[in-house]
């Protein structure tokens, strides 16, 4: 089985959260009947509207959703129905193949059959430092980085998934792309969001640790970080 990320992005004239209604609606299914299991969606819904702040965009226009699933084989002689049905649900898609790494499984608030995953999940689409070769991009960021970001936020969900390539001719040339959930109230309080409330010096260390920690891999110039509501849909392959 490989795994697979998707980039949508909605019709001109289709606003994010109408967009997000109608994916919800139609694609897991079309997708599982196209082939896909272990079908997740990430949208930019009115939910996570307060968390517009924390966007980060290299991409104009920037993604309007995220739609990560498996196949058992990724190769595109095999995917015509999977890139048929993306191209049916937006005006664009970009896909890439991924190896998925979870850091934290999502064990206090695990995702229920199609509804809204509890708290917000940030999307984050990275490039890696152009002048350090890839082999210490990745040492620094699952050898360092994995334990600064457990240890300095209230993430309750971290997976890292590690592009190996990508599928579709004009997918932007990312690094990765990484998932973590946080309680809702993290979107507007970096107190929350780094784990430090009522600790000013644990604020003031964590923000600096992560930053820090951040700047030894990622291209700040490249980068895609967009909030969005998680919807798992795991349960179609019941």
């Amino acid at each position: 089985m490989e795994k697979v990320i998707c980039a949508l992005w909605a019709p001109e004239g289709e606003s994010r959260s109408d967009y997000a209604a109608r994916i919800l609606k139609t694609l897991p299914a079309a997708l599982k009947a196209a082939g896909a299991s272990g079908i997740r969606l990430n949208v930019r819904d009115a939910t996570v509207d307060p968390a517009t702040p924390l966007n980060q965009q290299w991409q104009e226009q920037q993604q309007d959703a995220v739609a990560q699933f498996w196949l058992p084989s990724a190769n595109a002689i095999f995917r015509g129905p999977v890139d048929a049905v993306l191209a049916d649900h937006g005006s664009r898609f970009e896909a890439w193949l991924v190896a998925e790494s979870t850091i934290i499984p999502n064990a206090d608030h695990a995702p229920q059959p199609g509804q809204r995953t509890w708290g917000w999940s940030q999307a984050s689409f990275i490039s890696f430092l152009p002048e350090q070769s890839w082999m210490n991009s990745v040492k620094h960021w699952h050898s360092h980085h994995a334990r600064v970001a457990i240890d300095t936020q209230s993430n309750f969900e971290y997976v890292q998934n590690i592009i190996v390539r990508p599928l579709t001719d004009n997918a932007p040339a990312y690094g990765a792309f990484v998932e973590e959930c946080f309680p809702l109230e993290a979107m507007t309080n970096p107190y929350i969001f780094f784990d430090a409330v009522g600790d000013e010096e644990k604020f003031a260390r964590n923000t600096k640790d992560m930053t820090d920690s951040c700047a030894g891999f990622i291209d700040f110039a490249k980068i895609d970080i967009i909030p969005t509501s998680q919807f798992d849909f795991a349960d179609l392959d019941d």
